[in-house]
């Protein structure tokens, strides 16, 4: 990737970030995630979520979640995981991803305000939440691998 891409991601996420959730990113670390896919691989400016406070809140609130953006919940080891959409306002993709970085399993198109649970369905590391129709959008499918700092084998 060269500079101007990388100067332009950043300056996007900056922008995104101040218009999606004003005061509410606070300390959250961001960063840029791929996911290799058959068709390509696909860039997403993401939040990463780490603190039970930080998982627990999530994008609740948001009335908006931007193409290309995403939030990482990060669960620090596998174990099996479950997510919901209480107080969520916009319909997600969750992407389950395994500690080697493959996703196992995607929630496509939750339904916001749903106390539902929606489970991993296997032990997880992370959840990437993305705009729904995201994943069908992108040909995004379990067995693709995601590259960020956190999963082993990046």
């Amino acid at each position: 990737m060269d500079r101007r891409s990388v100067f332009l991601g950043l300056l996007g996420l900056a922008l995104v970030l101040a218009l999606v959730a004003p005061g509410q990113v606070g300390a959250l670390e961001t960063g840029t995630l791929e996911i290799a896919t058959k068709s390509g691989v696909r860039m997403f400016s993401v939040e990463l979520a780490v603190s039970n406070e930080e998982r627990e809140k999530g994008l609740m609130y948001r009335k908006q979640v931007p193409d290309g953006y995403g939030m990482l919940f990060d669960f620090k080891q596998e174990q099996p995981v479950s997510m919901w959409m209480k107080n969520t306002y916009v319909s997600l993709d969750m992407i389950f991803i395994r500690d080697d970085g493959r996703i196992a399993r995607i929630a496509e198109n939750t339904e916001v305000l749903s106390e539902r649970v929606i489970s991993s369905g296997q032990p997880v590391r992370a959840v990437l939440e993305v705009v729904a129709g995201t994943a069908r959008k992108y040909g995004i499918a379990p067995g693709d691998k995601v590259a960020y700092p956190i999963f082993n084998g990046r």
